[in-house]
């Protein structure tokens, strides 16, 4: 049952979504804007290959922590309306929230709707939702990216394995998450699409976490 609580809920995910940390860092302690540099994503990954990991690593952890916090609004208004905290509807609920989240996150109402690929709030929500999937995600995203130090490859590697292993390695009986899953694939190609261009050309840039930037 739709009620004022949950409209205001998913207002409220949208807004967490929607505050662009890697412009507003820039602006506050690099006076930048970062969508004029690097790739021109409103990223982490663009914070870490522009900035350096001083504002990358804040970046990162509060775009996690944007999905993760949305999502589990839930708890606060979803058994009300839902009934128990393993219900389908719940579920169904925090997936709503987490989505609303990450589109905050892709069109952020405070930047312009210009932000980043939502893969750092993408993944918040996968932790709220499924710690297991999520663990697995971060560990192929680290295997692919230490093997091959791109990034891109690395999200799209980890969004993909997320479907794989809520289907067959943490097998859960709710639909709308595998469902949620296989989206989350497109969503992810569709962000990435220059990335994918760039990697098929050998064009797409290497990142090195430790080393630092300064902007000329």
């Amino acid at each position: 049952m739709i009620s004022v609580y949950s409209i205001s809920a998913l207002i409220l995910a949208y807004l967490f979504g929607s505050i662009p940390t890697a412009v507003w860092i820039g602006q506050a302690f690099y006076g930048i804007d970062i969508r004029e540099y690097g790739s021109g994503n409103a990223g982490a990954t663009n914070t870490f290959r522009v900035l350096g990991k001083k504002a990358g690593i804040p970046v990162m952890l509060i775009d996690i922590l944007k999905g993760f916090t949305a999502t589990n609004l839930a708890y606060f208004i979803g058994v009300s309306t839902t009934g128990n905290y393993h219900s389908i509807a719940f579920v169904n609920y925090e997936l709503a929230l987490g989505i609303t989240a990450v589109m905050g996150h892709l069109f952020p109402i405070f930047a312009g709707f210009r932000g980043g690929k939502g893969i750092a709030s993408l993944f918040g929500m996968v932790l709220a939702i499924h710690l297991q999937a999520a663990l697995l995600c971060v560990l192929i995203f680290i295997i692919v990216l230490l093997i091959t130090r791109y990034v891109s490859l690395s999200s799209i590697a980890a969004g993909f394995m997320y479907p794989i292993a809520v289907t067959f390695i943490f097998p859960v009986y709710i639909k709308s998450v595998i469902i949620y899953g296989m989206c989350i694939c497109v969503l992810i190609l569709v962000t990435h699409q220059k990335n994918i261009e760039r990697l098929l050309k050998g064009k797409e840039s290497k990142v090195n976490l430790f080393k630092k930037k300064a902007v000329v």
